[in-house]
């Protein structure tokens, strides 16, 4: 049990049996830091330990604060799972957006691309964010918002491909759904070492061909 002198921002001393121990590293710092700091923390945490060491205990300690602060701040556990999905979420959604050129199929090649380095530069991330690595209920309003401006984003490329000529997508949702899928497929196979040819990021060149092929108007 903790016994805490100040707002949970600044940890207050720790009651044990042999009396109070000071843990605090700082003195008062602003709610909105803290949140950041706490968010980072877990941030630190996930990459480092993956999912299975994200803790409030574990967060906390990266943080400098006492765990009771965790629970005042963002909720406990749930809470910091949500602010990790969001910011998974909100860099999924930036990697898609930041296909640029004049060239509609560079776009969509491009696009297709940045969704693999991201899974592979995040996996930890990713895991939690499509493979339920931390078993989560998505009942949360806001990461449910966040999760759809990142399939919004794809939706977007795939508007702009068919106004190009590149694919026929009658139904955009439709057919982004459909690249979706394809493509998670692919990366989760990767993530997991399951891929069978000697040179993966080729294969995946080779998959968004087969998709570009294959959604092309007759």
């Amino acid at each position: 049990m903790f016994c805490m002198s100040e707002a949970d921002a600044v940890p207050g001393p720790v009651c044990g049996p042999a009396g109070p121990t000071a843990v605090a590293r700082r003195g008062r710092t602003p709610s909105a830091d803290v949140e950041r700091e706490l968010l980072a923390a877990a941030e630190a945490v996930l990459v480092r330990e993956g999912p299975g060491g994200l803790t409030v205990r574990a967060v906390a300690t990266e943080a400098g604060i006492a765990p009771m602060g965790v629970y005042n701040r963002l909720g406990g556990k749930d809470g910091l799972v949500d602010a990790l999905l969001i910011r998974g979420f909100d860099r999924l959604r930036a990697a898609c957006d930041a296909t640029r050129g004049p060239d509609p199929a560079a776009r969509f090649f491009d696009a297709g691309r940045r969704y693999r380095e991201f899974a592979l530069e995040n996996p930890h991330f990713y895991a939690i964010m499509f493979e339920d690595a931390i078993p989560h209920e998505f009942d949360n309003p806001e990461v449910g918002e966040h999760a759809t401006a990142a399939f919004e984003a794809l939706v977007r490329i795939v508007e702009n491909s068919a106004a190009a000529g590149l694919i026929a997508a009658p139904d955009p949702t439709e057919v982004a759904q459909q690249i979706w899928s394809t493509l998670h497929g692919a990366v989760a196979l990767e993530l997991k070492g399951l891929t069978q040819t000697e040179d993966p990021a080729a294969t995946y060149r080779a998959l968004l061909g087969t998709l570009v092929r294959g959604l092309a108007p007759r």
